[in-house]
């Protein structure tokens, strides 16, 4: 049983991370030039369009690393959120082709599923960052880059709280 759960505890991080880490970062590196070219519709400037791209890449790559082995992972998780949100705002612009509404083949309405998928994501990179209590900001906040333990296989012990 314990294999069972390390493997699951794996391949849930896994699919969460997969569109990036192999995916979209390859294709970052094996298509770099259209990356940048993709890049320069949202800003003027070939060098930060060429920085945004690496940025990316990193991103990618570093934070879908410390997802799969734990390591600062709810950090991770956040800064994938994030980039879930940002890439979903400027790149998943819905409500930019201006045929939302013209029927099953606009743009707009493609755009918009692909934005709403940004931030399911983000909401899955969530719960690795708070988890599901309510009390999990606060521990997020007070140790950032704590690891949130996934592949333990002992319990872990809750410290005592103070009951106010």
């Amino acid at each position: 049983m314990l294999t069972l759960s390390l493997v699951v505890a794996f391949a849930v991080r896994l699919l969460l991370v997969l569109l990036f880490l192999p995916f979209s970062a390859l294709d970052k590196v094996l298509n770099f030039r259209g990356a940048v070219g993709q890049a320069r519709e949202r800003v003027s400037s070939t060098g930060l369009a060429r920085a945004l791209i690496l940025a990316g890449l990193f991103v990618e790559v570093v934070m879908s690393a410390g997802i799969l082995t734990g390591i600062a992972d709810r950090a991770a998780a956040f800064v994938l959120a994030g980039y879930c949100g940002v890439t979903a705002l400027l790149w998943k612009q819905f409500w930019r082709p201006g045929d939302f509404w013209a029927g099953s083949d606009s743009k707009g309405r493609g755009l918009f599923w692909d934005f709403l998928k940004n931030f399911a994501l983000a909401g899955g990179f969530l719960l690795i960052t708070f988890g599901t209590g309510a009390d999990t900001v606060r521990l997020f906040l007070a140790d950032p880059l704590a690891s949130s333990q996934p592949y333990r296989t002992t319990p872990v012990s809750e410290p005592a709280r103070a009951i106010p």
